[in-house]
């Protein structure tokens, strides 16, 4: 999107200097990457980028500064994650927006926000990677006012809080098996803070320990990368109950996961939102299916998303489950990024972590790709998609 870098980098590509990149960031990582990365970082424009912080900002305050609005998010939180100690206010929000072309403008649509953490390590790594391999100049890895210093700091001190990095623990179910492996590892060497199996945490009253190095240590903070919806899809019994009044603080705690999420998006009043309706508050079903979306609310990672619903699609739907499902309309992307296999989709994730008594935007992450989704199923068989940096000037 940026014509002269674009065009340059296109022009002076190599299949064997990808190669190089991908063997770089794998030992950079020192674990193999399991997801498709893209031949190519993304240019894009600063006031692109500033257009998207914006929105998000906007969006943010609009749900979190009415009343209402958090009383009924507070509603759709399981009984088993309401916890005592819980985060009063998300520390990581990610935004998602899909490029689309209005007259000679590029604007975001939303796509989601949600209350989670993303790839703070591994998004950083493969920026850097991008600029050292590709020898790229004139572009910035963060965003306006943040260097590296300031991005760990920032970043850092939302994950860290004050703790000794011993005593912090990025929780997850079977880390070693998660695609998302590459991030915590580039987690523990920018942080110094581990992924540790939820499995293998050991409950003693109100605290919580865990093995490192073959000693018994105290957690006296999570990072929580635990999913609430693998959670209960996989039925897991936790050594902790979350409502319990355990001496240990929560960055990313689960709650944050249900009251900013899809739910959120009927709620939104913004010029960037689709139409989205609770499927339980639906009269009338729209005609044109192919334009719409059926979206579970509390899924990750697109899981549950049906394109073009059928009558036996929502027929399959409980009434009484109808409240956890929203009708969206669907985005067209409009394809922006030149490849030498045709102009390809693109994805821009907001990152945003709350630094004092606000949020900052430390990092944008894009995914390409030209399937329906920008999921790696949806893209099988396609160059040039994939996740990738976002670069900007």
């Amino acid at each position: 999107m940026l014509a002269v870098q674009r065009k340059g980098f296109n022009a002076t590509f190599t299949e064997e200097r990808y190669q190089q990149f991908l063997q770089s960031l794998t030992e950079a990582c020192g674990v193999p990457i399991e997801f498709r990365v893209s031949e190519t970082p993304c240019f894009l424009p600063r006031p692109l980028l500033d257009d998207l912080e914006t929105a998000s900002q906007s969006m943010v305050a609009q749900l979190l500064d009415d009343s209402g609005y958090r009383r009924a998010a507070d509603a759709m939180v399981p009984d088993r994650f309401r916890m005592p100690n819980g985060e009063k206010l998300p520390t990581f929000i990610q935004v998602d927006f899909g490029l689309v072309r209005v007259g000679d403008r590029t604007e975001g649509r939303l796509v989601e926000l949600q209350a989670f953490p993303s790839l703070y390590g591994f998004q950083l790594l493969l920026a850097e990677t991008s600029c050292d391999v590709w020898r790229l100049q004139d572009v910035s890895v963060f965003p306006p006012g943040l260097d590296r210093d300031s991005y760990l700091s920032t970043v850092g001190r939302a994950i860290l809080g004050d703790h000794d990095p011993a005593n912090v623990v990025l929780m997850e179910i079977d880390p070693g098996k998660q695609k998302t492996l590459p991030d915590f590892a580039m987690t523990e060497k920018l942080w110094g803070v581990r992924a540790i199996d939820v499995r293998s945490v050991v409950n003693e009253g109100r605290w919580l320990f865990y093995q490192r190095d073959g000693r018994k240590t105290l957690i006296r903070r999570v990072y929580n990368r635990l999913i609430p919806d693998d959670v209960e899809r996989l039925g897991l019994e936790l050594p902790f109950d979350y409502r319990d009044d355990l001496d240990v603080e929560w960055t990313g705690s689960p709650e944050w996961f249900f009251r900013l999420s899809k739910f959120s998006i009927p709620h939104l009043k913004h010029p960037s939102v689709p139409k989205t309706m609770f499927l339980s508050e639906i009269e009338r079903l729209p005609e044109n299916r192919d334009a719409w979306l059926l979206k579970p609310l509390f899924s990750y990672a697109g899981g549950g998303i049906v394109f073009a619903p059928t009558d036996a699609d929502i027929a399959a739907i409980p009434a009484n489950q109808r409240h956890l499902y929203v009708l969206q309309e669907r985005i067209a992307f409009t394809p922006v990024i030149e490849t030498p296999y045709g102009p390809t989709q693109a994805e821009v994730r907001m990152m945003f972590v709350r630094d004092g008594d606000r949020y900052r935007f430390v990092l944008p992450l894009v995914r390409m790709g030209r399937g329906k989704m920008m999921g790696v199923d949806h893209n099988k068989g396609f160059k040039w998609v994939g996740a990738s940096a976002a670069l900007n000037q």
